[in-house]
């Protein structure tokens, strides 16, 4: 294979990684990988990781982030995992 795109590191068990608009990516480790994909929460800078939240075209870690952002639907945007129903 070839040597990691972040780091550099030449490794024989890198991989790649295809993305949907086409672009292929080669890693030695899926911490470079997020490093080099994953997108970044606009409101704290987080990487997104899970699933996160896209409000208006803008991408956040959490509701709670989206709430904050003064995004036109953020308001409306509410977290699911670990809520307690009722």
């Amino acid at each position: 294979m070839s040597a990691c795109e972040v780091c550099g590191n030449d490794y024989w068990m890198s991989f790649e990684v295809h993305t949907g608009s086409g672009a292929v990516h080669t890693f030695d480790s899926f911490e470079c990988a997020v490093q080099r994909l994953a997108p970044v929460c606009e409101q704290c800078r987080c990487r997104i990781i899970g699933h996160g939240v896209e409000v208006d075209g803008r991408f956040f870690c959490c509701a709670h982030c989206a709430r904050g952002s003064g995004a036109a639907h953020g308001k409306e945007i509410r977290d699911a995992a670990g809520v307690r129903p009722g």
